[in-house]
Parts: C-alpha cells; structure tokens; sequence
C-alpha cells in the first residue's frame, strides 16, 4: 500500500483521508479538496508533510499543496501520476474501513472573497491566562480599526488559537459593517500570489486587491523569512495601508527581531505597534476549551473524561481538539461509553510524555548545576557567574515549559519581557555551537526528568 497508508493507522487514515480528492494540479500547485474545516486543519498541520511528499513521488514537478473545504465532486481526466496521487490519498480497501458515522464536527465554507472562515468568532474564542492580553488588543483594535494597536503583532507555538484570533477579528469587523474590505491570507499565500502574478503580469491587479483593504490579515508571517522580492512588495503595501490609517495583523510563531533573513526596513513596520505572546493554555483553560468543544459539537463525554483528557494533552489548543475527536472516535467504532482508564491508555499512546517540573524547581536545579545560591540567580547583576545560569533558566522555562516571556521576565524579579527574550535567543542560538553550553542544558534536563 501507500507510503502514507503505512505511515498512519487505519483508524486515522480512514478518519482524515476519507472524502478527500485531487481537484486539480496547476502549474505544480496541487489542489485538494476537504469535507470540512476540521479535516483542513488536521491534514495542514499533522500530515502535509507526508502528503507532499508522496504526491511529488508520483508527480516530481509538484511545488505546494492547498486545501479547500468542498463536499466531494465528480474527477475531471486527470494524468496518470495525479490518478495514482488521488488512490493514494482515498483509496483504502473495503475490510480496513471504519464504518463510522461522521463526527459532527460543522462543516463551513470559506468565503473566497475574504478568506475568513465563519466558525471562527469572539463567542468560540476561550480566554484564559495564556491568551488574556492577545484577546483584549482584539478587541481593541475593534473599536478603533487602524487607530489603536496598529500593526497588531500576535506571536506563539503552533496549535494555540492564533488563526482563530486573527480571523474572529476579521468576521467581527465584517459583522459591524459589511462594507469594509477585510482580506486573510497566509505569507506563503501572499508569497505564492505574487509570483503567479509577476509571471502572468497581473502585477497592477494583485497590489490594488492587497492595497485596497481596511483590514489585512497575514498569518504565519515568518515564512516571509529569506524571501527578498516578497518581503519588497509586503513593505510597500503596508506602507499603504498604514499611512491610509488601514489597519494590518499579523501572526507569527516567534517575534519579529527573531524572523532570521528579513529586512531591517520590514522588521521596524512589523515591530511599530504592539507585539504580544500567546502561550500554552494552563489546565483551567485546556478544560473549559474542551468544554466548548464537546457543546459544539454534540459529543458525550463525561466530565471525568475531560478532565482526563486536559490533564494529559498539554501542548496546545489543536492536540486537545484531536484528543477529543480521537477519543470520540474510538467510542463510536467500539459502540460504547469509554471508561477513565480506557480514554487514559489511548492517550497515552498517541501524546508526548511531558514533565511535571515547574519554574521554581528548574530554577533550582540550575542553580546547583551552576552551583550558586539560589537566590543569586534573580540579582541584577552583570557578572558572567549569575548572568549564564540566569539565561539558561529563563530559557529552560521558555522552552520546556513554555512559558510567557511577560510572566518569565517577572518572574525574574520583575525585568522587562524583552530581557527574557533576548536571554531565549541567545542561550538557543549559542547551544547550536557551544558544544559545553549543550552539555549543560542536556545535563540540568536530564535531573528534572528523573525527579
């Protein structure tokens, strides 16, 4: 069988790759379609990978993938290589197939015009501690499109709502007034777009359409990263929007002064408003997200079971949402109520393990590695002995715990955000080439595990 059929269970191949097709293959740009939004999702960012790759097996010339929520439809001729591409991707033989009715998971349509996606709203929005200040400059910037909080820059992991965030945005200002001209669109989109048009020469076209918005929205900005012609046209078209008091979003997985390969001239436009950090959602969060979720879409599940499930997944927002779905799942092809214990082999099965160590217990346990008080470590003092250990700490806890710069800043006696991110990126830059400083890190990792 296929190289993705080997690379994923049964139960997952049947549950993603069911219902979807090639539509077409354009100039290397692959097009599949998707029964709906939630199977986008999945496929973009657990399998496309693994998709891409075996597509371009098939089919070498291919450049990218796209996905797009449409029911099935009928195959236009297609080439060999895309026929063999479109088994691969729904065929599966009758005896492995789950008969399983669908999730009830709701099925929308992208508005071709906008990009936005209607599901994505204010009201299905979770606010916890991790995403409180990102939700409140929303919200601000609502009230006063292009005035306050312009450009609004909100930075995290993956899977942590920041798509969500950026779209309820758009959808909200359409809901206020149908007027204005709101576009979404991801940076490799953008990216893409432009070379289509300076190929075609649409290039007048493709500015007016970008130039001409109250609101842009770029998501995943850091793919503009060593894209030199892209990063000139955005420049530009910011400079539009911004001096016509338009406003302009961005999402990004890190902050702009750590986007490597970016002009400096861009990187001042994305840093001339307000940058904020969303991070992993704290068990109070990760619970009432699921809560939200089992009401959306009609699951039953026990309390007991979310609670399970939110003590477990503890990455981000889209691994709770797969948990769910996978546990659900599971329920309906075994045709009964899953037990505690029997959602909590699942799981354990499909997670990562993650370790229960908190901030103040890697803050001292890098103290003794460095063997300085422990205290010590949050003086402000610039001497190298107490400066280091600081700075892998600050990192250990960004990293491992994911932890919020704002909150790992004040942690560390009260310094600015700032100081904590300048001590993550240098400790992650000097590890890649500091073969004693890795040694160190390896080494303070490996006692909090074993605690």
């Amino acid at each position: 069988m296929s190289e993705i059929k080997v690379t994923v269970s049964r139960a997952n191949f049947a549950t993603w790759f069911k219902d979807t097709s090639i539509m077409e293959n354009n100039d290397g740009v692959v097009t599949i379609s998707v029964p709906n939004g939630f199977a986008k999702e999945w496929l973009e960012n657990k399998y496309h990978k693994f998709i891409l790759k075996s597509v371009r097996g098939f089919s070498p010339e291919v450049r990218s993938i796209q996905y797009i929520i449409r029911a099935p439809i009928p195959q236009r001729p297609a080439t060999t290589a895309t026929k063999q591409a479109t088994v691969l991707l729904t065929s599966l033989p009758a005896k492995n197939i789950i008969q399983t009715t669908q999730l009830g998971f709701k099925e929308f349509e992208v508005d071709p015009l906008t990009n936005l996606n209607p599901k994505y709203t204010f009201n299905t929005f979770i606010v916890g501690s991790f995403n409180d200040l990102a939700h409140a400059a929303a919200l601000a910037v609502l009230s006063d499109l292009g005035k306050v909080y312009n450009p609004l820059f909100i930075y995290g992991g993956v899977g942590l709502g920041k798509t969500h965030l950026l779209q309820a945005i758009g959808n909200s200002v359409l809901k206020q007034d149908k007027t204005k001209k709101v576009r979404y669109i991801t940076s490799e989109r953008f990216s893409n777009e432009l070379v289509n048009s300076l190929q075609q020469n649409t290039i007048s076209t493709f500015k007016e359409k970008y130039r001409d918005c109250n609101l842009l929205i770029i998501d995943d900005v850091q793919f503009f990263s060593g894209k030199a012609k892209t990063q000139e046209e955005f420049f530009y078209t910011f400079n539009t929007l911004y001096e016509a008091g338009n406003q302009i979003v961005f999402s990004s997985d890190r902050p702009p002064k750590s986007i490597h390969d970016i002009e400096e001239r861009l990187r001042s436009r994305l840093e001339a408003g307000i940058i904020i950090d969303i991070s992993e959602p704290e068990y109070e969060s990760r619970l009432a997200i699921l809560q939200s979720k089992v009401k959306e879409k009609n699951i039953d599940l026990s309390q007991d079971s979310l609670e399970v499930i939110a003590s477990l997944v503890q990455t981000n927002i889209r691994e709770l949402e797969g948990a769910l779905n996978m546990i659900h799942m599971q329920s309906q092809c075994l045709n009964k109520t899953l037990s505690v214990e029997e959602i909590k082999v699942i799981l354990s099965k499909n997670i990562r393990p993650r370790t229960s160590i908190t901030q103040n217990q890697i803050i001292k346990l890098v103290a003794e590695y460095y063997d300085i008080p422990d205290r010590s470590i949050f003086d402000r003092t610039r001497k190298t002995e107490i400066v280091l250990p600081r700075q892998v700490a600050m990192y250990l806890i960004r990293e491992d715990l994911q932890g919020s710069f704002p909150t790992i800043g004040e942690k560390f006696g009260g310094r600015d955000h700032t100081t904590a991110m300048h001590a993550y990126e240098k400790i992650k830059n000097e590890v890649k080439k500091n073969s004693k400083l890795e040694e160190d890190v390896r080494i303070i990792r490996q006692r909090y595990q074993n605690k």
